[in-house]
């Protein structure tokens, strides 16, 4: 395929949205989009538009291959890739979805001031450190889960944790998907492999750019909004977990990436842009078995981030010495980032049913959506995009754009502007704790090398991708947050 000159051939098609036509390359069934500005474009590798090439020559996609305005280099698709494909005639594939089955951000709301929080920080954090496990392969509070047990969480997600002790029965409203993928089938998913990664760490953060943050508001632009999701006033307190399904999720989606590659054949590999979008046919057997997997591998993220948020509302209440309801801590919104869902949208002026790959991208639908939860029907659905450790995290809104540009889809957070490789060869953990420490946050990690991985300068510069978010549309700024308390595995 061609390679080169792939910016300069880029045409901008609406204010900050760029387009590589169908004529680039006569294997793409659709047009490329890319969301950015011109001042990202020089940050966007070469392989990641490739990459983005290589999506719109797969089998059944409507419309547009897109990349939001976080897009960077990634296994199959882009970081930040999303398309939709026919549900009948197109494909599902492991790559446009991820190892890390529905990694993704929780926003916590409390009743507490920043300055109530200041001097007891380090308290907090210890608390938390202590009742949610984190790190390289970490194991969670839970003993080992017995088999029967594992399946269960896998069919029901949150409402497995609610119903153990872990957390309110009013949480599952203010979840994507209310906490459980209804398309979950844990006997394609469980297996000897699945089990042993999966049973141990069910409740823990994890390492790489997972994260529990204390954060405080720092800016609200559109008050109402912001009210109608428990964010009240500049200064309030709110707690960010961003973890994923963990070995589970991993082990799934190598599982299938060899499934598919050893049935599809050698000769069907060859055939493909990229040998990482290896996919099936969404209704053949495979695929249908990849798909109940994979909503099981989101139901044990759910799972987890609800186990998470238990322990830290327990963690702040002993630390305050109030209840977690008496602090407020009701949830704003739990979103994914890599996952694959059956949803409807209007294309070429019907509305079709497709199965949307969403890469590290987030889910931006607008008010009166069917989609989006009850309590916030007449607002629309928070987005959550988290900055990197030291800078900003952001609470949007969803969008009438958003649904009609990017099949309701916004970016998930700043975008690695490095590899991690050549973070910890610039980065010194130690340099990076000091450094925060004078920006008057307070960091707790278990390890020197992750915290360098995961240094502010790494990632691209998160205000700039919520620019864009306004600029295009496809998601509309409510309050922005900063840290003030890190937690890193």
């Amino acid at each position: 395929m061609a390679e080169n000159n792939l910016k300069k051939n880029l045409v901008e098609v609406e204010n900050d949205i760029w387009e590589l036509s169908i004529k680039h390359d006569k294997r793409m069934n659709v047009p490329a989009r890319i969301f950015t500005s011109k001042k990202f474009m020089d940050f966007i590798e070469d392989g990641a538009i490739q990459q983005a090439v290589n999506v719109a020559c797969l089998p059944g996609i409507q419309k547009y291959s897109l990349a939001m305005p976080d897009m960077h280099f990634g296994y199959g698709f882009p970081i930040g890739g999303v398309a939709a494909f026919d549900v009948n005639e197109g494909i599902i594939s492991p790559g446009g979805i991820g190892y890390d089955i529905n990694c993704g951000v929780r926003l916590i709301r409390t009743n507490l001031e920043y300055d109530e929080t200041k001097s007891k920080m380090n308290d907090i954090l210890n608390s938390i450190y202590k009742n949610v496990p984190a790190g390289v392969g970490s194991k969670g509070r839970i003993d080992k889960l017995m088999e029967k047990d594992l399946a269960n969480v896998l069919e029901s997600g949150a409402r497995w944790a609610i119903e153990n002790g872990y957390g309110w029965e009013e949480d599952l409203e203010r979840l994507e998907e209310n906490g459980e993928m209804k398309t979950a089938r844990s006997e394609a998913a469980l297996n000897e492999r699945t089990y042993k990664r999966g049973s141990p760490q069910l409740g823990s953060l994890g390492a790489g750019n997972h994260f529990m943050e204390i954060q405080k508001v720092e800016k609200i632009f559109d008050k109402k909004t912001a009210e109608a999701f428990g964010v009240s006033e500049e200064g309030q307190i709110m707690v960010m977990i961003h973890t994923g399904s963990r070995g589970f999720g991993h082990q799934v989606a190598t599982d299938f990436l060899r499934r598919m590659e050893k049935e599809l054949g050698t000769e069907g590999v060859s055939k493909l842009p990229d040998r990482e979008l290896i996919n099936a046919p969404f209704q053949s057997k495979i695929g249908q078995e990849y798909f109940a997997s994979m909503s099981a591998a989101a139901n044990y993220a759910f799972a987890n981030r609800q186990m998470i948020t238990h322990w830290i509302r327990e963690s702040l209440s002993m630390v305050l010495g109030k209840s977690p309801e008496d602090l407020g801590m009701n949830i704003v919104y739990d979103i994914c980032h890599n996952i694959g869902k059956l949803e409807k949208h209007k294309i070429d002026g019907k509305v079709r049913e497709v199965i949307i790959h969403r890469k590290g991208a987030t889910r931006s639908l607008p008010a009166g959506h069917e989609n989006v939860p009850s309590v916030y029907q007449k607002v629309g659905q928070p987005v959550l995009i988290p900055g990197s450790m030291g800078t900003a995290s952001y609470l949007l809104v969803g969008t009438q754009g958003a649904l009609d540009k990017s099949f309701g889809s916004t970016a998930h957070g700043a975008g690695r502007l490095m590899s991690r490789v050549k973070a910890k060869n610039i980065y010194r953990g130690e340099k990076v704790k000091s450094d925060l420490a004078e920006m008057g946050i307070s960091l707790k990690s278990m390890s020197w090398s992750g915290v360098a991985e995961e240094a502010p300068g790494a990632y691209k510069d998160v205000d700039e991708v919520i620019n864009i978010s306004n600029s295009t549309g496809i998601g509309k700024v409510v309050a922005k947050m900063k840290p003030v308390g890190v937690i890193k595995g």
